[in-house]
Parts: structure tokens; C-alpha cells; sequence
């Protein structure tokens, strides 16, 4: 059984945090990977998002599109958002995940992903929610009747990874590198004019949400912008 492992980005925060002696968190995700496979084999991804902090370490065991499923997110709504909003778990399953008209984009990229089902769970520390866990997996069913097994599992780790960890988010940011060649500057240009149309706001505001999707999803801006290019057709 492969594991899910981190994406470049997450592995070159995780190596930041550890040359300046926290590991904690690097060391908590990656429990929670191995966890997750074992309760369910058909997982395909798996992410930890930081409310205050505004970033996602993600984990994946197939395709690299996984990881652009919680940047999606952040643009255009999904299950992720509204867990952390509801403060509920929220499962979505395959006729769910096609439902362009609750979540357009997120229903394209996950199909493109192959991802059947997903499970996004609300992090509460204190009585607030700090955080979210958003499980993608291959199959339909993959989650069905274990929720509060998962919760149980994957809960406490990740409340500690919210509360106990002394980051610096800085080398975070600094592990997701923006596009630097000219290609790849209009490949973001394209996608920030298909943002500033499609939400009806101007191009800087639209370049600001698509750099702060990006950087909360643990990506590069150009992924990000491959990713509403893709969902839009453009």
C-alpha cells in the first residue's frame, strides 16, 4: 500500500521548519497520513488547513491535481469551507462532486483528479474551529460509516498540530516560489483575468485572491492559475 506523501511544497516547508528545530507539525502530518491509509486504503490526499494562519500542508498518493483541489476551494467554495464555516463535517460523494451548481470549480477539478468522495472535518481547539482536515479518496464510499472513527483518529493530532507547534510561517511562504519565467507570467495573467470576470471584481483584486488561494493551499501561484484555467475552460 503506497502512502501519501508530502507535495514538493509541503516537503520543502517541513525541511525549512526542521533546519530551525520544529518538526513538530512535519511529524504530526505525516502521522496522520500513515493513520488515514490504514483506516482507508482508498485515500488519495490529504490536507491540514490553519484558520489564524491562513496555509495547507497537503499529502497525496496519486496525482499532483489533488493538491490543487483545496486552492480551488479557497477561490470558489467547496466542502473544505463549508465544514470550517458550519463548523460540521461534511462528506461529498461522486453525484455531489458533479453538482456544478454548488461548487462549479471544485467539481471539475476533482473530477479531473479522480476523486470520487471527499471528507472535510472542522479542527476545534477551545471551542473555536483553527482549522480543518480534508480527505480526498478514489472511490465512492471510501468514508461512509466512519466518520466519527476518523474523528476520533485524526482529531486530537490535528488539534495538536494547530496548538502545540511554534511555527514560523515564513519559510512557508518562502517554499512556495512564484512563477519567474515570462511563460509562466502569462499563464497567471490569463487565469487572473478569467478570475477578475467570472467574480465580477478588478484585476488586483483578483491577482490578490489567486496568490492568497495559492499560498493557503500550499502551491505555487502558477499551479494555482493552471487550475482555474482549467476549470474555466480557458
Amino acid at each position: 500500500m503506497r502512502l501519501v506523501e508530502p507535495i514538493p511544497e509541503t516537503a520543502r516547508a517541513f525541511s525549512e521548519m526542521l533546519r530551525y528545530g520544529d518538526g513538530e507539525l512535519a511529524a504530526i502530518v505525516l502521522s496522520m497520513g500513515r493513520r488515514i491509509r490504514q483506516l482507508v486504503p482508498e485515500c488519495i490526499g490529504l490536507s491540514v488547513s490553519l484558520v489564524e494562519d491562513g496555509v495547507t500542508f497537503t499529502l497525496v498518493s496519486s496525482s499532483a491535481e489533488v493538491a490543487a483541489i483545496d486552492a480551488v476551494q479557497y477561490l470558489d467554495g467547496g466542502p473544505c469551507v463549508d465544514a470550517i464555516e458550519d463548523e460540521d463535517v461534511v462528506e461529498a460523494q461522486h453525484p455531489d462532486l458533479l453538482d456544478e451548481g454548488r461548487w462549479l470549480m471544485y467539481a471539475k477539478i476533482t473530477a479531473a483528479a479522480g476523486v470520487l468522495s471527499s471528507l472535510s472535518l472542522p479542527i476545534e481547539s477551545g471551542g473555536e474551529i483553527v482549522g480543518g482536515i480534508n480527505l480526498y479518496a478514489s472511490t465512492v464510499d471510501a468514508f461512509t460509516g466512519l466518520h466519527d472513527r476518523i474523528a476520533e483518529e485524526l482529531g486530537a493530532q490535528a488539534e495538536g498540530a494547530v496548538t502545540n507547534a511554534d511555527l514560523e510561517f515564513r519559510s512557508r511562504e518562502a517554499a512556495v516560489e512564484a512563477p519567474a519565467r515570462l511563460a509562466d507570467r502569462q499563464e497567471v495573467e490569463v487565469a487572473v483575468g478569467i478570475l477578475a470576470a467570472g467574480q465580477d471584481v478588478d484585476i488586483e483584486t483578483a491577482r490578490a485572491r489567486l496568490e492568497a488561494a495559492a499560498t493557503r493551499a500550499g502551491i505555487s501561484v502558477l499551479q494555482a492559475a493552471r487550475a482555474v484555467r482549467f476549470v474555466r475552460g480557458g
